[in-house]
C-alpha cells in the first residue's frame, strides 16, 4: 500500500499500481503534487524535508508493522533497535525530527496537516462520485431505488407487515440529531472555509478543460498555499454564542435545502408519476436539536444570558431564511387569476392581510387582482420580516400560523389545477417550516444533579429572596430564560431539561421544584420535559428503580398527562465506557435499553430513548445506521435521537450529498428496527449469546478496572498522552475537566480521556479488556459465529477493528516510554496486541480493515503522514516532560505551539477521534 504514496511522491513510479479506485488515487496524487509545489515555492528545503520524512515513513510502514511491533526491542525512549529496512527507516525519521529546528518542524507539521485535509476531501469526493454513479445505474422503472436506503426499508416493511401498517410506521418516523459543542472538532473555522472552497473546485475539475482547467489549478494552488500558511490552531477559544455559528453554517450549506430533498426523493419513488402532483407521502421527520448555548454542565461560560442570546440568534436566522425562501417562491407564482382562479379561502386570507397592514399589502396591491397567489406569498414574506423585527402588528406568533397560511395557498393552487406549484415549491417550503419551525433547532438544557441539590439547600437555608450563592442565582435564572424563550419564540424551542448523573427520582423532583421557585406566579412556570441521564454503570443497572420512583412524582404525572404519556430517557455512552470499559459499557447499555423498553411497555409510556454518543468508538461512535438496527425490540419505535459531536457534525452534514445519504440511511434503519424480522433477530441472538456475553463482560470489566485502579494511574496517563496540552486547545468553550486536576480521573471529562489516547496512537478507551476477555473465553469459533449472527456483537467488533486500525504498535511504545512506569506500559501494550490479534481473528483479516477495500486502504495510505506528526508530537512532549524546569518560557511556548499543531493534524488524519 505504501507504493501508492511513493508513486505519488516520485512521478517515475507508476500510479497505476495503487490498489485503490482510480479517481481517488488520481485526486490524492493531484493534491500531493500541488502541495509539494506550494512547499517548494515557500522554501525548497522544506519541500525536501517533507519528501525525506514521507519516504522514511513509507518504508517504515512496509508490510504489516502493527503485528511485528510487539516482538521488537526498543531503547529507553521506545525507538526500535532492529536493523531491518523498516525499523531503520523509522529510526531515520525519528533522528531527522530530532535534528530539525523547531521553526522548520512547525512548517512541516502544517504541511502534513494540510495534506490530511486534502486527503479527506479526496475521500469525500470519491464517496459522492460513487453515490452518483450508483444512482445513474438505477432504472426509473424499479420498485425501489437501491441507492436510497429509505425506499428499500419502506418496501421491506410493506412486504413484512403490509402497506397500511408500514404507512402508519412511516408517519411516526422521527430522526432527531442533537448537535453539541463538545470540543473534539480540532479544526478552526478559517480552515474549514478554505477546505470547503477547495472541495468545490475539486468537484468541478472533471467538467473542465483547457484554460478553465488551468485556472482551476491556479485557484487550488492559491487556496492550498493559504492553507499551509494558516495556523491550524485558533487564536482563542470560541464563546458559546460563536459556537452557534457552527450549526448555522451547517444549516445554510446543507440542512435547509437538503432535508426537503430527502423527503422529495422518497416521494419520487413511492408516488412515481404522481410525485409533485398530489399530497406528499413522506412526513417531515427530521427535527434537529442543539446543546450549544444551553448545555451548562461543567461549562461556566454558558449562562442564562448566553442561552437567550443563542436562542435569539437561531430564531432570527431561521425566520430570515424562511422569509427569503417565501419571497423567492412567491415571486415565481406568476399565475394569472384568469387561468388559476383563487379560492375563497385565499381571497379571505388576502383580505385579512389588507386589514392587518395596508402598508404591506399596498406593495403587492397592483398585482393582487391578476396574480393573487403571488401577492399573498409576498405579504407572507414581509410578515416574516416583521417577525424578525418583532413588529407586533404584522408578525407571526409562531410557525403554526405561517404553515396555516402556506396551506391556504397550497389548497387554492391545487383546487385551481396548479398542482405542480402546490406540491412543488410550496410543498418544499412547507417541509422546511415543518422540519425547522421558527426555532431552527430545539435547544436542550443540561445541568449536573449535584448543582440542583446544592441550589435547593442554599435556598432552604437563606430563602428565595436571601443572599444566595452565584450558582444558585444562575440556576434560577436558567429557568427564567427557558420561560422567556418559550414565550418569545416557542415552547418547542426550549422544553427539554436533562439531568447529568441522575442517581434517583429526587434529582428529577429537584428540577421541578427549582422551576417553581424561579417564578412568582405559577402560570409563568415553563412546561418542562425533565430527562434523566443514566451514564455510569451503576446508574444503568439501577435505572428501572429510578424510573419507577419518577412515576410517583406528581410533577411527572402531570407532565405525562400533558404529553400523552410521552417520556424521554437519555443514556450516556461516554461516561459508561470510561467508567466500566468499552465491552462492559456496550453490553450494559444494550441491557438498559431492553429493560427500559419493557418498562415503558408495561406502564403505557410512549418512550423516546436519547443516545449520548460521541464520534470515537470509545464514546459510542461508529456507523449510526448499524447501531440502530442492533438495538433491542421496542427501544426505537420509529424515533431515533442521538447526539452529534465534534468533527462528526462536519463529516456527516458538511457535504449535501453525504448528508442526504447519512440521513436516509439512519432513517431507514430507524424504520426497519420495527420490522418483525429485525426484532426477532435482535431478541433471539441476544438470548442465544447471553452466556458468551456474560463471560466476556466479567473478564473485560475486571481487566479494565485493574488498570484504572493501579496506584498513580491518573498522573501516569497524563504523562504518556498529551492530556494537559489537549486541555489548552482553543477548540471549544467547555473546559476539559469539571474542576479536579490531572491527579484524578473521576472528574475528567470523557472527551479528553478518549481524545488523548487517540493522539498517543493507542486508542485504549475503545478496546481495553476485550483481548483478555477473548483469551479467557478461548473459543474462536463461538466468537466468529456471534460476529456473523448477532448484530450488536458484529457492530461492536467492527468498531473495535476501526479503532485498532488507527493505533500504531511502534509509535505507541514511544508514548508509553514517556512515563516511568514500565509495569503500566507493559500491561497496556500487551492488552493492545492481544486485542488486535483476537479482533483480526474474529473478522478473519490479516491487517485491520483488510476487507474494507476503500476505507482500509485509505487508512493505510494515511499512516505515514500521521506517523510523521505523531513522531513530532511525542518528541516535543519528551522535551517538555524531561526539561520542563530547564526550558526558558519562550522555548516552552514554542514547543507547546508545536504540540497543539500536531494535535490538530493527527486529529485530521485519524478522524473520528473524539
Amino acid at each position: 500500500m505504501s507504493a501508492a504514496i511513493a508513486a505519488a511522491v516520485y512521478p517515475d513510479e507508476p500510479l497505476a499500481e495503487i490498489d485503490i479506485p482510480e479517481s481517488l488515487r488520481d485526486n490524492l496524487a493531484l493534491f500531493l503534487r500541488l502541495e509539494r509545489k506550494v512547499l517548494k515555492e515557500y522554501d525548497p528545503e522544506i519541500c525536501q524535508l517533507f519528501d525525506t520524512l514521507l519516504s522514511d515513513a513509507i518504508k517504515a510502514n512496509e508490510g504489516n508493522p502493527g503485528s511485528a511491533a510487539a516482538a521488537e526491542q526498543t531503547d529507553e525512549q521506545g525507538v526500535p533497535l532492529a536493523t531491518d529496512e523498516s525499523n531503520g527507516a523509522f529510526r531515520d525519521a525519528v533522528e531527522l525530527i530530532d535534528r530539525l529546528p523547531i521553526d522548520k518542524m512547525e512548517v512541516l507539521v502544517r504541511a502534513f496537516t494540510s495534506f490530511f485535509h486534502l486527503a479527506n476531501l479526496c475521500e469525500e469526493n470519491y464517496r459522492v462520485e460513487t453515490l452518483h454513479d450508483r444512482e445513474r445505474l438505477v432504472s426509473i422503472e424499479a420498485d425501489v431505488d437501491p441507492s436510497n436506503e429509505l425506499t428499500v426499508a419502506f418496501r421491506r416493511l410493506i412486504d413484512e407487515i403490509g402497506v397500511d401498517r408500514a404507512s402508519e410506521l412511516l408517519n411516526k418516523l422521527e430522526l432527531h440529531p442533537v448537535f453539541t459543542a463538545h470540543p473534539t472538532e480540532a479544526r478552526r473555522r478559517a480552515v474549514e472555509n478554505k477546505i470547503r472552497r477547495i472541495g468545490k473546485m475539486l468537484s468541478e475539475r472533471p467538467r473542465l478543460g483547457g484554460s478553465d482547467l488551468m485556472e482551476n489549478e491556479r485557484h487550488l494552488l492559491q487556496e492550498i498555499d493559504a492553507l499551509v500558511r494558516t495556523s491550524p490552531v485558533a487564536i482563542k477559544k470560541p464563546t458559546p454564542v460563536e459556537e452557534a455559528d457552527t450549526i448555522i453554517d451547517i444549516f445554510d450549506h446543507t440542512l435547509f435545502d437538503t432535508v426537503p430533498q430527502i423527503y422529495r426523493r422518497f416521494d419520487d419513488w413511492v408516488l412515481g408519476d404522481g410525485a409533485g402532483l398530489v399530497p406528499p407521502v413522506c412526513p417531515a421527520f427530521f427535527h434537529p436539536g442543539s446543546w450549544i448555548g444551553s448545555d451548562r454542565d461543567g461549562n461556566p461560560n454558558v449562562t442564562a444570558k448566553v442561552s437567550l442570546q443563542v436562542a435569539r440568534k437561531y430564531y432570527t436566522h431561521m425566520v430570515s431564511k424562511l422569509a427569503e425562501k417565501c419571497r423567492r417562491v412567491g415571486r415565481n407564482l406568476t399565475l394569472e387569476a384568469k387561468y388559476t382562479k383563487p379560492s375563497d379561502e385565499l381571497i379571505n386570507l388576502w383580505n385579512h392581510q389588507v386589514e392587518m397592514s395596508e402598508e404591506l399589502t399596498s406593495r403587492a396591491d397592483d398585482i393582487s387582482a391578476s396574480e393573487p397567489h403571488r401577492a399573498v406569498m409576498l405579504v407572507m414574506a414581509d410578515r416574516l420580516d416583521g417577525t424578525v423585527t418583532r413588529n407586533a402588528d404584522t408578525m407571526y406568533r409562531n410557525s403554526a400560523e405561517f404553515l396555516a397560511d402556506l396551506r391556504v395557498v397550497q389548497r387554492s393552487l391545487d383546487a385551481a389545477g396548479a398542482s405542480r406549484a402546490a406540491y412543488g415549491p410550496v410543498q418544499t417550503l412547507i417541509w422546511q417550516a415543518e422540519s425547522f419551525g421558527f426555532h431552527m433547532v430545539e435547544m436542550e438544557f443540561r445541568q449536573h444533579s449535584v448543582v440542583h441539590s446544592r441550589a435547593l439547600a442554599d435556598i432552604r437555608e437563606h430563602g428565595i429572596h436571601g443572599e444566595l450563592a452565584p450558582m444558585t442565582r444562575e440556576v434560577l435564572d436558567t429557568f427564567r430564560a427557558i420561560g422567556t424563550i418559550q414565550k418569545r419564540y416557542s415552547v418547542k424551542m426550549a422544553h427539554r431539561y436533562i439531568i447529568s448523573f441522575t442517581k434517583s427520582a429526587q434529582n428529577v423532583a429537584d428540577v421541578y421544584e427549582l422551576a417553581q421557585l424561579a417564578f412568582a406566579h405559577p402560570e409563568d412556570v415553563p412546561g418542562l420535559d425533565v430527562i434523566p441521564l443514566f451514564e455510569q454503570l451503576e446508574d444503568l443497572e439501577n435505572c428501572i428503580d429510578v424510573l419507577n420512583d419518577m412515576l410517583e412524582l406528581p410533577a411527572v404525572q402531570k407532565r405525562l398527562e400533558q404529553t400523552g404519556r410521552k417520556m424521554e430517557v437519555m443514556l450516556g455512552y461516554s461516561d459508561s465506557a470510561k467508567d466500566a470499559g468499552p465491552t462492559t459499557a456496550t453490553l450494559a447499555l444494550h441491557k438498559a435499553q431492553q429493560n427500559i423498553a419493557e418498562w415503558a411497555e408495561a406502564h403505557d409510556i410512549d418512550l423516546v430513548l436519547m443516545h449520548g454518543r460521541g464520534g470515537a468508538v470509545g464514546r459510542g461512535g461508529g456507523p449510526a445506521n448499524r447501531a440502530v438496527l442492533a438495538q433491542p425490540k421496542g427501544s426505537v419505535k420509529c424515533f431515533f435521537k442521538v447526539t452529534e459531536q465534534g468533527e462528526i457534525i462536519f463529516a456527516r452534514y458538511g457535504n449535501p450529498t453525504l448528508a442526504q445519504r447519512h440521513v436516509e440511511n439512519v432513517a431507514a434503519a430507524t424504520l426497519l428496527n420495527s420490522a418483525p424480522s429485525v426484532e426477532r433477530t435482535n431478541t433471539e441472538m441476544t438470548e442465544r449469546y447471553a452466556d458468551m456475553a456474560a463471560k466476556l463482560d466479567d473478564v473485560a470489566h475486571e481487566t479494565y478496572l485493574d488498570l484504572l485502579h493501579t496506584d498513580d494511574f491518573a498522573p501516569w496517563f497524563s504523562t504518556v498522552t498529551p492530556l494537559t496540552e489537549v486541555g489548552l486547545l482553543p477548540i471549544g468553550s467547555r473546559p476539559a475537566k469539571r474542576g479536579l486536576g490531572a491527579t484524578s480521573l473521576d472528574d475528567l471529562r470523557t472527551i479528553p480521556w478518549v481524545f488523548s489516547w487517540s493522539q498517543a496512537r493507542i486508542n485504549l478507551a475503545a478496546w481495553y479488556g476485550f483481548g483478555s476477555a477473548c483469551e479467557q473465553l478461548g473459543d474462536l469459533e463461538l466468537l466468529r459465529r456471534a460476529y456473523r449472527e448477532w448484530p450488536l456483537f458484529s457492530t461492536f467488533v467492527d468498531n473495535l477493528e476501526m479503532s485498532i486500525a488507527k493505533t500504531d504498535g511502534r509509535i505507541s511504545k514511544m508514548y508509553l516510554a514517556l512515563g516511568d512506569r514500565s509495569d503500566l506500559a507493559t500491561t497496556v501494550y500487551r492488552e493492545m496486541q492481544l486485542t488486535r490479534r483476537w479482533v483480526l481473528a474474529i473478522v478473519d483479516d490479516e491487517w485491520p480493515l483488510e476487507h474494507r477495500r476503500v476505507l482500509g486502504r485509505a487508512v493505510r495510505i494515511r499512516d505515514p503522514y500521521v506517523d510523521v506528526l505523531s513522531l513530532a508530537q511525542v518528541r516535543a512532549l519528551r522535551i517538555v516532560r524531561d526539561d520542563e524546569h530547564d526550558l526558558a518560557d519562550e522555548a516552552k511556548a514554542k514547543y507547546l505551539s508545536l504540540i497543539l499543531a500536531t494535535v490538530t493534524g493527527v486529529s485530521a488524519g485519524l478522524q473520528n477521534t473524539g
